[in-house]
Protein backbone atom coordinates (compact mmCIF):
# COMPACT_ATOMS: atom_id res chain seq x y z
CA UNK A 1 0.00 0.00 0.00
CA UNK A 2 1.30 3.22 -0.76
CA UNK A 3 1.41 6.15 1.73
CA UNK A 4 -1.11 8.97 0.81
CA UNK A 5 1.09 11.84 1.55
CA UNK A 6 4.31 9.96 0.60
CA UNK A 7 6.37 10.93 3.84
CA UNK A 8 7.99 8.90 6.18
CA UNK A 9 8.80 9.00 9.81
CA UNK A 10 12.69 8.80 10.67
CA UNK A 11 13.30 7.44 13.98
CA UNK A 12 17.37 8.69 14.29
CA UNK A 13 18.48 11.76 15.99
CA UNK A 14 21.29 12.00 13.57
CA UNK A 15 21.74 15.01 11.57
CA UNK A 16 23.74 13.21 8.38
CA UNK A 17 20.74 10.76 7.58
CA UNK A 18 18.42 13.63 8.02
CA UNK A 19 20.71 15.18 4.68
CA UNK A 20 20.92 11.78 3.15
CA UNK A 21 17.22 11.28 2.94
CA UNK A 22 17.20 14.77 1.34
CA UNK A 23 19.62 13.74 -0.75
CA UNK A 24 17.35 11.58 -2.57
CA UNK A 25 14.24 13.49 -2.29
CA UNK A 26 12.69 11.73 0.35
CA UNK A 27 9.87 13.84 2.63
CA UNK A 28 10.07 12.73 6.06
CA UNK A 29 9.29 13.43 9.66
CA UNK A 30 10.91 13.22 12.51
CA UNK A 31 9.59 10.29 14.97
CA UNK A 32 12.68 10.75 17.79
CA UNK A 33 12.96 8.00 20.68
CA UNK A 34 13.59 9.12 24.29
CA UNK A 35 16.76 8.52 25.78
CA UNK A 36 15.37 9.39 29.59
CA UNK A 37 12.06 7.60 30.94
CA UNK A 38 11.54 6.02 34.49
CA UNK A 39 13.42 3.33 33.30
CA UNK A 40 16.46 4.68 31.23
CA UNK A 41 16.40 4.83 27.62
CA UNK A 42 13.61 3.68 25.13
CA UNK A 43 15.81 1.45 23.38
CA UNK A 44 19.56 0.59 24.95
CA UNK A 45 22.17 0.38 22.82
CA UNK A 46 23.88 -1.55 25.02
CA UNK A 47 25.37 -5.06 23.74
CA UNK A 48 24.27 -8.15 24.92
CA UNK A 49 27.04 -10.37 26.41
CA UNK A 50 28.73 -12.62 24.24
CA UNK A 51 26.63 -10.90 21.16
CA UNK A 52 27.62 -10.74 17.54
CA UNK A 53 28.77 -7.17 16.04
CA UNK A 54 25.67 -8.18 12.92
CA UNK A 55 23.53 -9.63 15.43
CA UNK A 56 23.69 -6.04 18.07
CA UNK A 57 23.04 -3.91 15.01
CA UNK A 58 20.13 -5.80 13.47
CA UNK A 59 18.54 -5.91 16.72
CA UNK A 60 19.13 -2.25 17.86
CA UNK A 61 17.78 -1.18 14.70
CA UNK A 62 14.38 -3.49 15.04
CA UNK A 63 14.15 -2.31 18.65
CA UNK A 64 14.15 1.52 17.03
CA UNK A 65 11.69 0.71 14.36
CA UNK A 66 8.94 -1.28 16.37
CA UNK A 67 9.69 1.75 19.61
CA UNK A 68 8.84 4.33 16.69
CA UNK A 69 5.79 2.33 15.17
CA UNK A 70 3.74 1.43 18.14
CA UNK A 71 5.07 5.69 19.39
CA UNK A 72 3.08 6.19 16.04
CA UNK A 73 -0.03 4.15 16.99
CA UNK A 74 -0.38 5.43 20.60
CA UNK A 75 -0.08 9.07 19.14
CA UNK A 76 -2.83 8.20 16.41
CA UNK A 77 -0.58 10.16 13.82
CA UNK A 78 -0.96 9.31 10.55
CA UNK A 79 -0.21 5.89 9.40
CA UNK A 80 3.07 6.58 7.54
CA UNK A 81 6.63 3.66 6.92
CA UNK A 82 9.06 4.00 10.06
CA UNK A 83 12.92 4.39 8.58
CA UNK A 84 14.82 3.06 11.13
CA UNK A 85 18.96 2.58 11.10
CA UNK A 86 21.87 2.18 13.67
CA UNK A 87 25.49 1.73 12.72
CA UNK A 88 28.25 0.09 14.58
CA UNK A 89 32.57 -0.31 13.46
CA UNK A 90 33.81 -3.36 14.71
CA UNK A 91 37.64 -4.42 15.07
CA UNK A 92 38.78 -7.58 16.17
CA UNK A 93 35.15 -8.63 17.32
CA UNK A 94 34.97 -5.43 19.27
CA UNK A 95 31.97 -3.19 19.16
CA UNK A 96 33.12 0.20 19.38
CA UNK A 97 29.82 2.42 19.87
CA UNK A 98 29.87 6.29 20.61
CA UNK A 99 32.74 7.65 22.79
CA UNK A 100 32.09 9.38 26.07
CA UNK A 101 35.18 11.52 26.92
CA UNK A 102 38.23 12.31 25.15
CA UNK A 103 40.03 9.71 26.81
CA UNK A 104 37.76 6.98 24.86
CA UNK A 105 37.57 8.68 21.27
CA UNK A 106 41.76 9.49 21.46
CA UNK A 107 41.29 5.04 22.23
CA UNK A 108 39.59 4.16 19.63
CA UNK A 109 41.49 6.18 17.16
CA UNK A 110 44.83 4.40 18.29
CA UNK A 111 42.65 1.17 17.77
CA UNK A 112 42.04 2.14 14.35
CA UNK A 113 45.23 3.60 13.24
CA UNK A 114 47.14 1.66 10.41
CA UNK A 115 44.51 -1.13 9.98
CA UNK A 116 40.91 -1.71 8.20
CA UNK A 117 37.85 -1.88 10.51
CA UNK A 118 33.99 -2.87 9.08
CA UNK A 119 31.31 -0.51 9.49
CA UNK A 120 27.94 -1.95 9.82
CA UNK A 121 24.62 -0.46 9.03
CA UNK A 122 21.26 -2.01 9.66
CA UNK A 123 18.01 -0.37 8.28
CA UNK A 124 14.72 -1.46 9.22
CA UNK A 125 11.61 -0.08 7.51
CA UNK A 126 7.95 -0.89 9.01
CA UNK A 127 4.74 -0.19 7.64
CA UNK A 128 1.61 -1.77 8.57
CA UNK A 129 2.16 -5.31 9.46
CA UNK A 130 5.50 -5.68 7.16
CA UNK A 131 8.91 -5.20 8.15
CA UNK A 132 12.03 -5.18 5.86
CA UNK A 133 15.77 -5.29 6.90
CA UNK A 134 19.47 -4.83 5.56
CA UNK A 135 22.59 -4.55 6.81
CA UNK A 136 25.30 -3.52 4.65
CA UNK A 137 29.03 -4.04 5.40
CA UNK A 138 31.65 -2.17 4.21
CA UNK A 139 35.20 -1.80 5.13
CA UNK A 140 37.24 1.76 6.02
CA UNK A 141 41.44 1.53 6.04
CA UNK A 142 42.92 4.24 8.32
CA UNK A 143 46.34 5.34 7.41
CA UNK A 144 48.98 5.48 10.45
CA UNK A 145 47.94 8.41 12.72
CA UNK A 146 49.84 10.09 14.09
CA UNK A 147 49.45 11.18 18.32
CA UNK A 148 49.21 14.77 17.52
CA UNK A 149 46.59 14.44 14.54
CA UNK A 150 44.55 11.96 17.15
CA UNK A 151 44.51 14.69 20.12
CA UNK A 152 43.70 17.84 17.54
CA UNK A 153 40.85 15.70 15.90
CA UNK A 154 39.83 14.61 19.64
CA UNK A 155 39.65 17.97 20.88
CA UNK A 156 36.87 18.99 18.27
CA UNK A 157 33.48 18.02 18.83
CA UNK A 158 33.16 15.59 15.94
CA UNK A 159 34.08 12.37 17.11
CA UNK A 160 31.46 12.11 20.14
CA UNK A 161 28.29 11.79 18.17
CA UNK A 162 29.98 8.73 15.69
CA UNK A 163 30.59 5.63 16.65
CA UNK A 164 33.68 4.44 16.30
CA UNK A 165 34.76 7.96 16.89
CA UNK A 166 34.98 9.52 13.68
CA UNK A 167 33.24 10.78 10.97
CA UNK A 168 34.18 9.93 7.05
CA UNK A 169 32.44 12.99 5.64
CA UNK A 170 33.81 15.33 8.26
CA UNK A 171 37.84 16.19 9.42
CA UNK A 172 38.65 12.59 9.63
CA UNK A 173 38.40 12.11 6.13
CA UNK A 174 42.23 12.70 5.80
CA UNK A 175 42.88 9.54 8.00
CA UNK A 176 41.30 7.52 5.60
CA UNK A 177 43.19 5.94 3.00
CA UNK A 178 40.58 3.46 1.44
CA UNK A 179 37.26 2.68 1.41
CA UNK A 180 35.30 -0.64 0.50
CA UNK A 181 31.34 -0.70 0.24
CA UNK A 182 29.39 2.29 0.67
CA UNK A 183 30.37 5.44 1.37
CA UNK A 184 26.42 6.54 2.62
CA UNK A 185 26.55 3.28 4.76
CA UNK A 186 29.70 4.70 6.53
CA UNK A 187 28.22 8.16 7.20
CA UNK A 188 24.97 6.36 8.87
CA UNK A 189 22.76 5.37 5.81
CA UNK A 190 23.36 3.57 2.55
CA UNK A 191 21.27 5.10 0.06
CA UNK A 192 21.02 2.01 -2.32
CA UNK A 193 19.65 -0.13 0.17
CA UNK A 194 17.42 2.53 1.77
CA UNK A 195 15.99 3.53 -1.67
CA UNK A 196 15.30 -0.50 -1.92
CA UNK A 197 13.22 -0.95 1.64
CA UNK A 198 11.72 2.34 0.64
CA UNK A 199 10.32 1.03 -2.61
CA UNK A 200 8.97 -2.42 -0.68
CA UNK A 201 7.41 0.14 1.43
CA UNK A 202 5.33 1.99 -1.26
CA UNK A 203 7.23 5.02 -0.90
CA UNK A 204 8.44 7.01 -4.70
CA UNK A 205 12.26 7.25 -5.13
CA UNK A 206 13.00 9.20 -8.39
CA UNK A 207 9.13 8.95 -9.10
CA UNK A 208 9.91 5.26 -9.01
CA UNK A 209 6.73 3.47 -6.72
CA UNK A 210 7.75 0.88 -4.56
CA UNK A 211 5.90 -2.78 -5.73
Amino acid sequence: MRPSDHKIYLASKSARRRELLRQIGVEFELLLLRDQTPRGPEVSEEALPGEAAEDYVARVTREKADCAHHTMLWRKLPNRPVLAADTTVVVDGRILGKPADYPEATEMLRLLSGRTHEVLTSLVVRHHDETWQITQRSTVRFAQLEESAIHAYCMTAEPYDKAGGYGIQGMAAVFIAEIAGSYSGIMGLPLFETAQLLRRAGVRILDIAGH
